[in-house]
């Protein structure tokens, strides 16, 4: 896999196109629930990876790096009280539209396919944009094992990076050979990231409760948080890294040279890398959508930032009567008038734990 290494991926290899046994556990998955709302899961082809595209016989799957070299969120001090409240955006997050950037390679080595294989073919890529299990499928690929916070681990890449694959109908040679197994599961005896997560998303090892997770919570749900969980979201507003921070396997992952993924910058003052909680709760929607349109962050949708904003500005600690404080009491206040439930909702409860 050079070409994959020359357009960037830090990581590939190629699984035969079946049904692993991990496949078999997304029904009862979704039946205990735990996928929440997003009933895109429940499409079948995700646990028939044969029904992606007829007659696919391989899956070429790729890894991108975007792990820079800036702080993790429990190192960056955000709401610690010395400084304007701030929150955290998960660094996947931070720079262009990573499907964007995914799609760009992955079309780019699927093209090259149809150079190195004249004979008729059909082939085609998701950049985490369709119905298919990559974490399982990059397993069988020889990319890594899947972690007990249930993502891709790879033992000198850590899990910083997205997973890209293409489908074709061409019979390529898989990476592990017939006798050969997937990479050793290497979370041993730990459980740092079960033990991290804040609201107890993880069931148990390798069994995550989505409706518990911060980023289910911050992306994927629409209206109100449940207020059990809102203050242990603690200043995510879009996403959590958590359960990444604290993997020992993350200690050492290397830092990607790719400028696409450094946090946006759209003025000395405001930043993805740490944004200011008053600046993001007093978006305007055509704000949002002038500043997030090539961003991943579309996925939340302007009402469910806002609404992440008031939740953290809920739990900044504020001192009392600064200019900060009574600006974002008035800015709180604003906001439990607005039309949009969730947010009205995520404004009355933060005025409740700052005034």
């Amino acid at each position: 896999m050079d070409r994959a290494k020359a357009l960037g991926f830090s990581l590939s290899g190629v699984a035969p196109l079946e049904r692993f046994p991990e496949h078999a556990a997304i029904g009862e998955w979704l039946e205990r629930g735990y996928g929440g709302a997003m009933s895109y899961l429940a499409n079948p082809r995700r646990a028939e990876p044969e029904q992606v595209l007829e007659g696919a016989r391989s899956v070429i799957v790729c890894a991108l790096n975007y792990n820079t070299a800036h702080p993790y969120s429990s190192e960056a001090g955000a709401l610690d009280g010395s400084r304007e409240a701030r929150g955290w955006i998960s660094r996947y997050a931070w720079g262009r539209d990573y499907h964007e950037v995914l799609w760009e390679r992955l079309n780019a080595l699927a093209g090259e396919l149809n150079e190195r294989f004249p004979e008729p073919h059909r082939s085609r890529a998701y950049a985490d944009t369709g119905p298919v299990a990559e974490r399982l499928i990059a397993k069988y690929a020889g990319l890594g094992w899947l972690g007990k916070n249930t993502l891709l681990l790879n033992q000198k890449m850590g899990s910083w990076f997205f997973l890209g694959v293409i489908f074709t109908t061409l019979e390529l040679s898989p990476s592990l050979g017939r006798a050969e197994m997937p990479p050793a599961d290497l979370c041993g005896n730990c459980r740092q990231c079960l033990d991290a997560c804040p609201t107890g998303a993880f069931v148990e090892p390798y069994v995550m409760d989505a409706r518990r997770c911060i980023s289910y919570l911050t992306i994927e749900l629409r209206g109100s948080v449940p207020e059990e969980f809102r203050e242990a979201i603690g200043s995510n507003v879009y996403g959590c890294d958590i359960c990444q921070e604290v993997c020992p396997h993350n200690r050492k992952a290397p830092v990607t040279t790719l400028a696409d993924f450094e946090p946006r910058l759209f003025s000395p003052e405001e930043s993805l890398f740490e944004p200011r909680l008053e600046w993001l709760a007093g978006m305007s929607e055509a704000e949002f959508r002038e500043k997030f349109r090539d961003s991943a962050m579309k996925r939340t949708k302007w009402r469910g930032l806002v609404r992440n904003a008031c939740i953290a500005l809920g739990n900044a600690k504020l001192e009392r009567g600064t200019g900060e404080h009574l600006r974002v009491v008035e800015l709180l206040r604003r906001l439990t008038q607005s039309e949009e439930n969730g947010i009205a909702e995520s404004a009355r409860w933060a005025l409740s734990r700052i005034i």
